[in-house]
C-alpha cells in the first residue's frame, strides 16, 4: 500500500526545524519560535504526524554511550522468496538496528550495533543461523562521517511558494 506524500511548506519546515532545535519544547514554545498561533502550531503537527512524517518523539540515543561502539553493515543474500522469514529472523536479534531491502548483489542491508567485536561475531553467527540466509558480507563502522539528517533534503527540495498559513512570517526574512 502506498503511503501519501506530503506536500511540505514553508511552516512545516520551520515546525520540523523548531522540533529538531528544540526537542524537549512544549507547543506554546514551539508556537513562540515558530511565530505562528498555538492553534495554528497543534493543526500541523497533527496533520505532519496523521501523514506519516512526524513518526515519533523519542529520544536519540548515543549507542557507544550507551555501551554499544562497534557497528556493522551487513548484506544478506537470502533464499527466493524468503523475505518475511528472514524479516521475522532479523527481529528476534536484538544487535539488528534495521534491515532494508535492497536491489544489487545483496538482497538485505542491515545495520548492527555490539558490545564488542565479540559481540558482534555472535551476532554475526546468529544471521548465519537463519535458513533463508544463503551468505552475508559485513562491514564495521569506524566512524560517523554524516550523522543521520532529513532536514537539509527538505529544505534543499523546497519550492518557493508561500505557506498555506496566512499568518506564517519566515523569521529569516
Amino acid at each position: 500500500m502506498a503511503q501519501e506524500q506530503a506536500a511540505l511548506d514553508a511552516l512545516d519546515l520551520a515546525v520540523l526545524t523548531a522540533l529538531h532545535e528544540h526537542p524537549r519544547a512544549g507547543v506554546l514554545e514551539l508556537s513562540r519560535v515558530t511565530r505562528v498561533a498555538r492553534a495554528t502550531l497543534q493543526s500541523r503537527l497533527r496533520r505532519l504526524e496523521q501523514l506519516g512524517v512526524i513518526t515519533g518523539y523519542g529520544p536519540d540515543v548515543d549507542l557507544a554511550a550507551a555501551g554499544f561502539p562497534v557497528q556493522a553493515f551487513v548484506t544478506l543474500e537470502i533464499a527466493q522468496g524468503a523475505l518475511d522469514e528472514v524479516t521475522r529472523d532479523l527481529e528476534g536479534i536484538p544487535g539488528v538496528l534495521e534491515a532494508h531491502a535492497t536491489t544489487g548483489s545483496g538482497d538485505v542491508l542491515c545495520r548492527v550495533a555490539a558490545s564488542s567485536h565479540e559481540a558482534l561475531q555472535e551476532t554475526l553467527l546468529e544471521l548465519s543461523r537463519s535458513p533463508a540466509v544463503v551468505r552475508s558480507t559485513s562491514v564495521v563502522a569506524l566512524s560517523v562521517v554524516v550523522p543521520p539528517r532529513v532536514l537539509s533534503l527538505l529544505t534543499a527540495t523546497q519550492p518557493g511558494g508561500a505557506s498555506r498559513a496566512p499568518a506564517y512570517r519566515d523569521p529569516g526574512a
